[in-house]
């Protein structure tokens, strides 16, 4: 029997028009459309709301929600304010899933459909994604975004409606989208996104690059990274590890720069001390073994906590996948 597969999405927006019809047209295409699409106009001066306005006179569950223009693209925390207000409009708890989804993406047909199939075959998968390709600006052809397994990736960050609410949400700062993950892994949650040809999906827009260039944007993951609390140890592998990516060598140094200098001038952190030991550990631990190795083992290590806090009782999931999922593995065989 198919578990209930009510998702909502939630898209926050502001002068998306060069992408607008592209992200609107592979939703219409999804094998399992949503129960409802809500798309919140921040403010756009551009073509943006005559587009959304002509397709929600196609889509029965597109809905439009239109905030008063601010000004400017706000990236971070501007994006959160959105997203909440649209979501503040309905019940989660009248949806199984919940999506955070941007309007720059071309998504294949089946993306929902197979996301949730991912999630009824291990009931501990509380965040999911495909990987984002986009087109190299200097060659011209796709390639990978650089994004850990272990998250689900900012652009579509798919939730279990009930791993959302434990992790209390989202954080109204930037980084939002790891500290998510981490909280979730915490809970004993499994997040990651998958790298299979099914579920890839085209980023029309190069992260970091929405907000005055790909510098600010890899200075402001800087703070991020220092805002969250990341180990400047692991900070400073990453950003040896992203030398060889656009824009070379100079994305690196902005990103070790916004860290520094978030450091220098003694900005607040994530307020939350446990959370931080928490990430630190798992960093240094990444470091030491390896992030794949590093994440089943702290997957193995959390399962006695969501076990501790979900009953047996899981709609729509076999016994075999429950017990698959205490052990990191699912349905298809595969083990994360």
């Amino acid at each position: 029997m198919t578990a209930s597969r009510r998702y909502l999405l939630v898209s926050p927006c502001r002068d998306e028009a060069a992408y607008l019809r592209r992200t609107l047209d592979s939703v219409a295409a999804q094998t399992v459309p949503p129960a409802l699409w809500i798309v919140v106009d921040d403010g756009s001066t551009d073509e943006t709301p005559a587009i959304l306005a002509e397709y929600a006179q196609r889509l029965p569950y597109l809905r439009i929600v239109r905030r008063g223009d601010r000004g400017r693209r706000r990236v971070g925390p501007g994006v959160i304010d959105a997203f909440y207000a649209g979501l503040d409009t309905v019940q989660i708890e009248d949806f199984d899933y919940l999506c955070k989804l941007d309007m720059d993406l071309d998504l294949p047909a089946r993306y929902f459909e197979l996301l949730m199939q991912r999630m009824e075959s291990n009931p501990r998968i509380g965040t999911t994604s495909g990987k984002p390709w986009y087109t190299d600006p200097q060659s011209g052809a796709l390639v990978p975004e650089i994004c850990g397994d272990e998250m689900s990736v900012g652009m579509t960050k798919f939730y279990r409606t009930a791993c959302f609410k434990e992790i209390g949400g989202f954080v109204r700062q930037v980084m939002w989208d790891g500290i998510d993950c981490h909280r979730a892994r915490m809970l004993g949650w499994i997040a990651e996104s998958v790298d299979t040809e099914d579920i890839r999906f085209i980023h029309l827009r190069p992260m970091g690059s929405s907000e005055n260039g790909i510098w600010t944007g890899r200075l402001r993951h800087g703070f991020g990274q220092y805002f969250m609390g990341t180990s400047p140890l692991y900070y400073m592998a990453v950003a040896v590890y992203r030398l060889p990516v656009y824009p070379r060598l100079t994305g690196s140094v902005a990103m070790l720069w916004g860290y520094l200098r978030s450091w220098l001038k003694g900005l607040p952190r994530y307020d939350d001390t446990e959370f931080r030991r928490f990430l630190r550990t798992y960093q240094h631990n990444c470091l030491r073994k390896g992030k794949r190795a590093a994440t089943a083992e702290l997957n193995d290590e959390q399962a006695h906590i969501w076990n501790a806090s979900h009953p047996v009782s899981v709609a729509g999931v076999s016994s075999a996948a429950l017990s698959k999922a205490n052990h990191g593995g699912f349905a298809d065989g595969s083990v994360r």
